[in-house]
């Protein structure tokens, strides 16, 4: 479970991802996710109160997934991996 409500940090760094123009995403954001970045709906069992995230795609290219579950502009890496 996760610690006083935080998410789990699955990853201290972003997850590349090559994403198709329109295309609908669902990304972690409790961190138990054994599809990373994607959710695979273990938020269920492992921390209720999170839900995946919907991101549609604008454009066909690389973005930067967050992999620590801390951004403050979830579901794209910001940077705060850097101050765990």
């Amino acid at each position: 479970m996760t610690n006083n409500n935080l998410p789990y940090i699955a990853k201290k760094a972003p997850y590349k991802i090559a994403v198709e123009k329109d295309k609908i995403y669902f990304i972690c954001s409790c961190g138990y996710s054994k599809k990373q970045p994607f959710c695979d709906g273990s938020h269920q069992k492992e921390s209720p109160s999170y839900k995946s995230i919907k991101y549609q795609a604008t454009d066909s290219k690389e973005i930067y997934f967050c992999g620590c579950k801390h951004s403050k502009n979830m579901p794209l890496c910001d940077g705060s991996h850097n101050n765990l």
